[in-house]
């Protein structure tokens, strides 16, 4: 097998919490962090499920490891908790960056508050909603969840699984 090739599986997907995800089989797990050359921390990979192609990051969580699938993941996909489908990973070394979407920015830039408290997150938290914002494919979904994002950070309404930011 060449260094970093993907390696495929069928996992059923559940929940913990609010958060779906799958589990590896120990055999995947076992090349996927070998390919890292690491067994701690957060590992960035490459996924498919069913042929649909996303970055990721495998964590560790409560002693196992886990691949947590969001809800963009999920619907491009089509695939809901209990359903299982055929998944590809491989460790993934390229830095990830991910730029703000203009709409995002432009509403952050257009609110004081919501800035300030966005910019005293913590730095995953504002990944967290970058991301989430970013994957988006309908403009219509876009705005709409630039403004929950925004009605979030003033602690109006829940945002991604969170009731305050």
């Amino acid at each position: 097998m060449k260094a970093n090739a993907p390696i495929s599986f069928s996992a059923k997907i559940e929940i913990i919490g609010i958060n779906p995800f799958v589990y590896l089989p120990e055999e995947v797990l076992l090349v996927v962090l070998g390919q890292a050359q690491k067994d701690k921390g957060k590992i960035p990979v490459t996924i498919s499920i069913d042929g649909h192609p996303f970055l990721q990051t495998l964590v560790k969580y409560s002693g196992h490891w886990r691949l947590y699938l969001n809800t963009p993941m999920r619907k491009a996909a089509g695939k809901e908790l209990g359903d299982t489908a055929l998944f590809s990973i491989a460790f993934n070394p390229k830095p990830r960056e991910i730029t703000i979407h203009p709409k995002l920015a432009k509403a952050l830039e257009n609110n004081t508050e919501a800035k300030g408290k966005f910019d005293n997150l913590p730095a995953s938290r504002r990944l967290e909603i970058v991301k989430y914002i970013s994957f988006l494919k309908t403009e219509e979904s876009i705005d709409r969840n630039v403004t929950k994002a925004i009605n979030f950070l003033l602690e109006k309404e829940p945002f991604i699984g969170r009731d305050k930011p």
